[in-house]
Parts: C-alpha cells; sequence; structure tokens
C-alpha cells in the first residue's frame, strides 16, 4: 500500500518505519524533502521512503497520515483539499491549544469524500516503536468512518504491532481524545514513563 506522512517528526518516523517493515511504501510530505535530517531518515528506512514535498505526497498516498503540529492542521487542510477528498485519512494531530484538539470537523467540512479517522494521537511515539508489555500487545483505540477504509486502517494499526479497537464513528473522537488526557495524566502527572500503554481487558 502506498502511504503518505506528512510529518517526520517522532510519530511520523515511527510510523513509517513500521510500515515499511511491513511492506508498505511510504511518502514523506514535508516543506523541506532535501533538508539533512530528511535526507538522513530516508537513507536509513530504505529504499520504500520517500520525500516528496506536502502536495506530492498527498498525491502519491492512497492513506494519509497527518501527523504535524497541530496549529498547522487547519491550513494545511485549506491549502490540499481538492487532493485530500476521496482519500483515506488518518488525523494523528493534536491542536493542543483548541477547545477541539482533532480536525476532522475540518476535514468532513472541506473533504466530504474522504474516509476520516482518529487514530494514533493518544499515545507518544515509543509506544509505536514497542508495543509490547511483557506477553501483552497494547490496544490502539481509533474512531472514523466504518466499512471497508476501517478495515484498511485495523491492517495498518496490526503492522505496527498495536490491537485496533473500534470506538465508533467520527462522532467519538472526543472519546479517543480523552485517552490522550488519561495518557498524560499517567506518564508525566503520575510519572509513570512514556512507555505506556492501554488494554481492553474482559
Amino acid at each position: 500500500m502506498k502511504i503518505a506522512i506528512l510529518g517526520t517528526g517522532n510519530i511520523g518516523s515511527t510510523l513509517g518505519n513500521k510500515w515499511i517493515k511491513a511492506g508498505h511504501t511510504v511518502y514523506f510530505g514535508t516543506r523541506n524533502p532535501q533538508k539533512p535530517e530528511v535526507q538522513a531518515l530516508i537513507k536509513k528506512l530504505g529504499t520504500n521512503a520517500h520525500a516528496l514535498s506536502i502536495d506530492e505526497a498527498i498525491k502519491s498516498g492512497e492513506v494519509l497520515l497527518f501527523a504535524i503540529p497541530g496549529n498547522t492542521m487547519d491550513e494545511t487542510i485549506t491549502a490540499h483539499a481538492a487532493a485530500l477528498d476521496g482519500k483515506i485519512i488518518i488525523d494523528a494531530a493534536n491542536k493542543i491549544t483548541s477547545p477541539v484538539i482533532d480536525s476532522l470537523g475540518t476535514f468532513a467540512a472541506q473533504t466530504p469524500k474522504a474516509k476520516l479517522y482518529r487514530a494514533f494521537n493518544a499515545y507518544g511515539w515509543e509506544n509505536f516503536e514497542n508495543p509490547q508489555f511483557g506477553s501483552n500487545t497494547a490496544d490502539l483505540f481509533f474512531c472514523g468512518t466504518d466499512g471497508e477504509s476501517r478495515t484498511t486502517l485495523e491492517k495498518l494499526i496490526a503492522d505496527v504491532g498495536l490491537n485496533p479497537v473500534y470506538l465508533g464513528g467520527t462522532d467519538q473522537a472526543p472519546l479517543v481524545d480523552s485517552l490522550l488526557k488519561l495518557w498524560f495524566a499517567l506518564s508525566s502527572g503520575q510519572k509513570k514513563g512514556r512507555h505506556l500503554a492501554f488494554k481492553v481487558l474482559t
């Protein structure tokens, strides 16, 4: 599968690495593809990793992961809305200073044909690099469009090594985001460390 990742920080690079190892092709979209740090990442990840402009990456990907700073989300969506429409879009960015920290509403208004998901935003990157806790595999809670595209996302979550747990449609984004608050309360507030994740036990 062709995956475009906007953002080359810890979240984007860690997920990109996992997906490349699973056999996918990853296009990193960045404002400066020739930046030495970006080129070093591409060299490290191998021949299935590519650095492109944001516009080129969006056009190349079947699935798009947004892992850019939250305060740049609205302008990025607006600038590329036409190219984004119809894609499978994963919103992993957090608009920390905004009352609503996800961007699904903006996507829905500007890319009405896109399949939208909220995922990969409630854990630190360390849990994507190593989702195992002894004999337990961390759960990844997500929400968004039901149907074939959901199956695609669940496969990508499993490719990272996580167990996908579906919480419902895009209206459940606040529930997904509440896990981010819990994660920070435990990892930082209670000083339990960043390698911390959640698991459903029944």
